[in-house]
């Protein structure tokens, strides 16, 4: 295949592309190009080093940067080749929980909820929560966005709800506060239950789910680590807690 301009990369560029062995960091500026040495990677990958696309797993944040990143990898390839996977974090997450999520116990038939169904699923069962502080009389949904915005907070980081009711049991500051951390990992954990007793789960779950399937099922986490030997990342800076825990 013939290089035009727009595949023309410089020394720097062509040495990440190159790289043979082990973890590599690309440290660059906006508009340098990073998304382009990712896909001529995956091109040298299959091309050069004869590696099934199979094998590669490019992972970005976005679905337009996803699809920009399989159309540029498209536009590089020639006709017929088998698409490497080229996902989300969540989308890929999703793909391996229905394919997998049976082996713990996952229904693998489950919905995503949008942020506006998160809200309206959580006010259906406001008052089987039990709740106190955060159920004011004069308005029982004051604090729902809030709530939901936390626990998006403690996906993030991969906090499940069982470490959170261990900081509640253990918090040394006033009976108030600790009454109210107590209350939030009650909330966390009910809200769980109830999407699962629903068949629902959240975009922040999808990644936690991901990560306790790979923990639990360390058979399963072989398999993918055997499957992916080469795994990029657009944009890793943006990582959170747990899609770092994830990508490790």
């Amino acid at each position: 295949m013939t290089k035009d301009k727009k595949t023309q990369l410089n020394q720097e560029q062509r040495r990440a592309v190159e790289h043979e062995k082990g973890p590599l960091l690309v440290v660059a500026g906006a508009g340098t190009g990073k998304t382009r040495v990712i896909t001529e990677r995956i091109r040298w990958l299959i091309d050069k080093r004869k590696i099934s696309s199979n094998e590669i797993l490019a992972l970005t944040f976005t679905d337009k940067a996803a699809l920009e990143m399989s159309n540029r990898v498209g536009d590089v390839m020639p006709l017929g080749y088998e698409e490497p996977f080229i996902n989300t974090f969540h989308a890929f997450a999703d793909r391996i929980l229905k394919k997998e999520g049976l082996e713990i116990g996952l229904d693998p038939s489950y919905k995503i909820l949008s942020g506006p169904n998160q809200w309206l699923l959580l006010r259906k069962h406001l008052f089987e929560l039990d709740l106190k502080y955060f159920r004011p009389l004069g308005n029982p949904t004051k604090f729902i966005s809030a709530i939901l915005r936390f626990i998006s907070r403690l996906q993030d980081e991969n906090i499940t709800h069982e470490e959170l009711k261990n900081f509640a049991d253990n918090f040394e500051g006033e009976k108030e506060e600790r009454e109210r951390w107590l209350e939030l990992a009650h909330i966390y954990k009910r809200y769980q239950e109830i999407k699962l007793e629903n068949s629902k789960l959240d975009f922040g779950d999808l990644i936690n789910w991901l990560i306790r399937l790979f923990k639990e099922r360390p058979n399963v986490l072989k398999k993918y680590q055997t499957q992916f030997r080469h795994v990029l990342l657009d944009e890793f800076q943006n990582t959170n807690y747990a899609q770092y825990v994830l990508v490790k």
